[in-house]
């Protein structure tokens, strides 16, 4: 452990706080017992964090074990105790769980370091599983021994050693720990690998874990050299948080297909793993077709959205139908229909009405199936939705768009689109005057269509 020291000192300084996640298992006993010797020379503070999940018998006498180590060897405690859990992925729950609670100690004791206990063989054990699996490039790296967040650093002090190295280090050196028996049940995926697999790799090469170390450092420089050029693409092909289907179609298929993939990790960010590569087909697809507007369900109720020239992931809405009165003012959706003075526009953005024409009050509503309009200076109907394909309105905003109708149902105005054969020109008489004006997204939206 004599590398592992020295690594260590050359990166902590004197007087600093250092947080380590401590299960009170074999391994996190070991890092702590290393920081132990550390603080002989550096005078680090180091922070023990334990949790105690509620999920087996065992959990609360390993938080008192952890707890009076720390207080025994004058160690900072910081422990809490999970009770509820949602009936769904219990792993998911707990990991987040983790995070959250080592995140609140890293704050809350301002610490540049925090450490875990992940060995040589948790790092097999995860690239395995991932490339089994199926993962980005990213997640075929496993996990780093130096990790730089924002106000921190996560460090891995033992991925150069194995789970056996480790084991003889506490046997020689009398290092209390406490056994998790769930670690030995092969319901659990990671179990299985340790019990069946890493045994194989180990017999056919006892140091497996150094060419595992060397695959890691390479995937990690060929994913640096690859991020630059995806990154650079993807500013030219990406705007508003949408992507512009043009732009992306003239990269060359693996750089495409990056760029997709860096998209796709802005809007899940720490849920990527929902995504595999039958998605990534998926959205490919939708890109590539001559279809000028398609939607696709995705994870986490988000919606792959196509429309015309541009594709972007959004949360589904679930919009329901509305309607609400129109008086002096209404605001909805993006939208704001105002009844102003005066103004001396003509757009669509602006609707003359004569009341003696109309029936009150006016309602500002959904669309409906088959909804027609009188379009001012034609003879005859439209449908609406016909109007909205024409004037290449998103389809997820077409449901959302207001259209202005009076009591007897007549359709008065679409806001910004169309005006119907309500609508008075300057010239003429006129008693009411409604401005439209519209929410950034709205906005850009609309400027397409003028």
């Amino acid at each position: 452990m004599k590398q592992v020291v020295n690594d260590l000192k050359k990166i902590l300084h004197s007087n600093e706080n250092v947080v380590i996640a401590c299960s009170g298992g074999p391994d996190s006993m070991c890092l702590v017992s290393l920081l132990l010797q550390i603080q002989k020379e550096k005078k680090i503070n180091i922070i023990c964090a334990h949790i105690n999940h509620n999920r087996r018998e065992e959990s609360k006498d390993e938080f008192q074990f952890v707890k009076n180590y720390c207080e025994k060897n004058n160690i900072i405690f910081e422990g809490t105790e999970f009770k509820e859990y949602k009936k769904e992925n219990f792993h998911k729950q707990a990991h987040q769980k983790r995070f959250e609670f080592y995140k609140q100690v890293i704050e809350k004791y301002q610490a540049k370091y925090f450490m875990t206990a992940h060995h040589g063989d948790d790092l097999i054990e995860t690239i395995l599983m991932r490339m089994t699996r199926g993962s980005s490039r990213k997640g075929y790296i496993g996990f780093s021994k130096i990790e730089k967040k924002e106000t921190y650093t996560i460090i891995r002090p033992l991925i150069i050693k194995t789970k056996q190295e480790i084991q003889n280090y506490n046997d020689k050196n009398k290092i209390p720990y406490v056994i998790d028996k769930s670690n030995f049940s092969i319901k659990y995926t990671r179990n299985r690998y340790r019990k069946y697999v890493l045994p194989f790799l180990k017999k056919e090469n006892p140091r497996v874990h150094k060419k595992f170390l060397q695959f890691q450092d390479n995937m990690c420089r060929i994913n640096e050299f690859i991020v630059k050029f995806v990154n650079t693409a993807l500013t030219k092909c990406l705007m508003n948080d949408t992507l512009l289907i043009t732009e992306v179609i003239k990269l060359d298929p693996f750089l495409e297909r990056e760029v997709i993939k860096s998209y796709l990790e802005l809007i899940y960010q720490n849920d990527i793993d929902l995504i595999n590569e039958m998605h990534l087909n998926l959205i490919l697809e939708m890109i590539h077709n001559k279809k000028s507007n398609e939607s696709r369900n995705l994870p986490l109720k988000r919606i792959a959205i196509k429309s015309y020239d541009t594709f972007q992931i959004k949360k589904a809405n679930n919009i329901e139908s509305y309607q609400i009165e129109l008086k002096e003012e209404a605001k909805i959706l993006g939208f704001q229909i105002k009844k102003v003075d005066k103004s001396e526009e003509k757009s669509n953005n602006i609707l003359r009405l004569k009341k003696e024409e109309i029936e009150f009050p006016l309602y500002l509503r959904s669309r409906k199936h088959a909804d027609k309009i009188e379009v001012k200076h034609l003879n005859g109907h439209q449908k609406v939705k016909d109007i909205f394909i024409d004037k290449k309105i998103p389809r997820e905003q077409r449901d959302e768009w207001p259209i202005l109708v009076d009591s007897s149902g007549n359709i008065l105005w679409i806001p910004g689109v169309k005006k119907s054969k309500f609508d008075k020109e300057k010239e003429e008489k006129y008693d009411i005057i409604y401005k439209c004006s519209f929410s950034k997204e709205k906005k850009l939206c609309h400027e397409k269509i003028m």
